[in-house]
């Protein structure tokens, strides 16, 4: 497989995309104002310990207070009731220098045992803050090298499960347990480590060995809140991930951005930098890579299919849902061969569009029905198989009783649409507004509360210009039939200023808006 990587940087806003066949698979964006925090450590104060849900509320200094799990702390291995064989399973490179060696199947002792309120602890941010909730930390903190993940609370040693061949993966974990001195930490082996000499090893972790020493001293002389180390850039962490054998070329259209990668990657792979290219072309790269236009699409509900079926992806709060159409596309004459067709293309369309939206949490797919297993396996089959791509953890469950598909995939940060897009001011973020009809029907009501009041105020009641129309057309007498109701005389305006389901009673003469006192529903 061809793979490719396109650094657009600019000073305000840095652009990764990633291309397999050069079809374009995933977005990075990273600016100063909204920079990534999964990685970095504090040095946290416990704010309150809740035992009702074995957590508790840590002040890192941003905006609302971080979430930390009991099984997110550091305790001892006597506590827990996994085993050597579940730790080395869960032992997994997520590729973004974030590691899952948190061990599986654990129970936690009480969290009130643990922590106090106004303790100080070291603490690293594993999910960003999203929509209402705060960052996600943990107390089990680990460091990101190029070829290992070190995790100084840990004590065992795990192998990358991107890295399938038994023998391999035996023989990395014995190079780093001779590596590896007693009683110093844990350290997960990363997919690009699979090559690497047991010398690179013992320098690389050395390196990450002294970086939590340096850590551990800096603490000491710090109040928290208070950031302790912060993860690398975006570029920085790119190369240090992603940037291997396996990738044909990376092209950055920053000379400064180009000098940084080429410069650390003559300490950590030389052998690399003539895959590193500067685009120095008046064209703009994602213009010549023809990118932008999928980007603008990725904030659509609507993704088209090459067959003439589409997708429909809605993003709610608990979940993503996923809707499978055959469109105009129709076969010829088998129907279950059709739809086969379609639900494959959908299969293979939605895990790249997990991918470039960085969609995360619960997803649930609602494929067209199929009437034999085989089928429906194969459909779940080319899902997997395209799943097994994503560098985030993900998990595709078997067809439901209802037809439906209903997965999972890992989420640390908010989605490129809750990012980059905010709610219409309009609609509340709904996608709806009320009719014209449904309007007026509003405004109706709202008079005849003041009626009932006894009000008599020459009311002026203003409209969008929509609405308006609706009246001129559909209900001219409007007026006069509220008026003989009402009692009291009405005069109906436009204003182009208005939402489109928005209007307003003053009070003529007065000029007092008396809307939101009598327009309840």
């Amino acid at each position: 497989m061809k793979r490719e990587i396109l650094i657009n940087a600019s000073p305000r806003e840095t652009r990764v995309a990633i291309l397999e066949d050069e079809q374009f698979v995933e977005l990075m964006i990273d600016r100063p104002d909204n920079r990534r925090m999964v990685g970095d450590i504090y040095l946290g104060k416990v704010e309150a310990v809740l035992p009702g849900i074995q957590a508790a509320f840590v002040d890192i200094g941003t905006e609302k207070q971080a979430f930390l799990h009991a099984s997110d702390l550091v305790f001892p291995e006597s506590e827990a009731d996994g085993d050597d064989d579940a730790e080395d399973e869960s032992s997994e490179d997520d590729e973004d220098g974030q590691s899952n060696g948190r061990r599986k199947r654990v129970k936690a002792p009480p969290i009130q045992d643990l922590l106090k309120r106004g303790q100080d602890v070291i603490v690293q941010v594993s999910k960003e803050p999203i929509s209402t909730k705060g960052p996600r930390v943990t107390a089990q903190v680990s460091l990101a090298g190029r070829f290992l993940v070190y995790m100084p609370f840990a004590s065992r040693v795990g192998v990358s499960r991107k890295i399938g061949d038994r023998a391999e993966r035996q023989r990395l974990r014995e190079q780093m347990q001779a590596v590896l001195p007693k009683d110093s930490g844990g350290v997960i082996v990363r997919t690009v480590g699979e090559d690497v000499t047991q010398e690179t090893f013992r320098r690389e972790y050395n390196t990450l060995s002294a970086q939590w020493k340096k850590i551990q001293r800096k603490t000491r002389f710090l109040r928290a809140p208070a950031p302790v180390h912060r993860e690398t850039s975006l570029t920085r962490g790119l190369t240090r991930d992603l940037f291997s054998t396996k990738v044909d070329s990376l092209v950055v259209d920053s000379k400064q951005v180009y000098n940084e990668i080429v410069e650390y990657l003559k300490g950590i792979a030389p052998e690399l930098i003539d895959r590193v290219k500067l685009y120095d072309d008046l064209v703009p790269i994602f213009d010549k890579a023809e990118l932008e236009p999928e980007i603008r699409d990725l904030f659509k509900r609507r993704c088209d299919l090459p067959s003439g079926g589409y997708l429909i992806i809605e993003q709610t709060e608990a979940l993503v849902s996923v809707d499978v159409n055959s469109g105009r596309y129709t076969g010829k004459r088998d129907p279950e061969k059709t739809i086969l067709k379609t639900n494959t293309e959908a299969a293979r369309e939605l895990a790249r569009q997990l991918r470039l939206r960085d969609i995360g949490g619960i997803i649930v797919c609602d494929f067209i029905d199929m009437e034999t297993k085989a089928n429906r396996d194969k459909v779940l089959q080319e899902l997997r198989n395209h799943l097994a791509r994503d560098r985030a953890r993900t998990k595709a469950f078997a067809v439901s009783e209802l037809g439906l598909i209903e997965m999972t995939r890992q989420r640390v940060r908010a989605s490129h649409y809750q990012n980059m897009t905010e709610a219409c001011p309009t609609c509340a973020g709904t996608g709806r507004v009320f009719t014209p009809e449904s309007t007026v029907r509003r405004m109706e009501r709202s008079i005849k509360r003041i009626a009932v009041e006894g009000k008599k105020d020459h009311l002026l009641i203003k409209v969008h210009p929509d609405v308006a129309m609706y009246v001129l057309e559909h209900e001219h007498d409007l007026a006069k039939k509220l008026e003989k109701g009402a009692g009291f005389q009405l005069e109906l305006r436009d204003d182009p200023l208005l939402k489109p389901d928005e209007f307003k009673l003053v009070v003529k003469g007065a000029e007092r808006d008396v809307t939101q006192q009598y327009a309840v529903a």
